[in-house]
């Protein structure tokens, strides 16, 4: 269902431009009651990842470390979520392709945090 595609190394920027996107794109929406909560939902969502990984790269403890991380891997499954939801409750089609390449994104970035967490 999601697109996966080649994208920075750079996890901190990843992320960055992740939320970026998933921001324009939800500018995009035609504005109405479920789209308007359902973008609310996957920007919050979109930006905890990278505010969480920065706060990891931070951190004073191993175990600190280890909570952002999750938090942003639990984050990124989250911003999958939501975009699905827009994806399944909206007609356009270029919206749709836009949407699902995020959503590969976001489950991306889902198996990079899980990577981490294994090592």
């Amino acid at each position: 269902m999601f697109e996966i595609s080649k994208k920075p190394y750079d996890l901190e920027e990843r992320t960055f431009q992740f939320t970026r996107d998933v921001a324009m794109c939800c500018k995009k929406l035609p504005r109405n009651t479920s789209n308007i909560e359902y973008s609310k939902q996957v920007i919050r969502s979109s930006g905890s990842i990278g505010a969480n990984y920065i706060e990891a790269n931070e951190s004073l403890s191993k175990k600190d470390f280890i909570m952002r991380i999750k938090i942003s891997r639990k984050e990124a499954k989250e911003s999958a979520y939501w975009l699905r939801l827009l994806i399944e409750t909206n007609e356009i089609t270029d919206l749709k392709s836009e949407a699902q390449k995020l959503g590969g994104e976001a489950i991306e970035l889902k198996k990079i945090f899980s990577a981490i967490l294994t090592k």
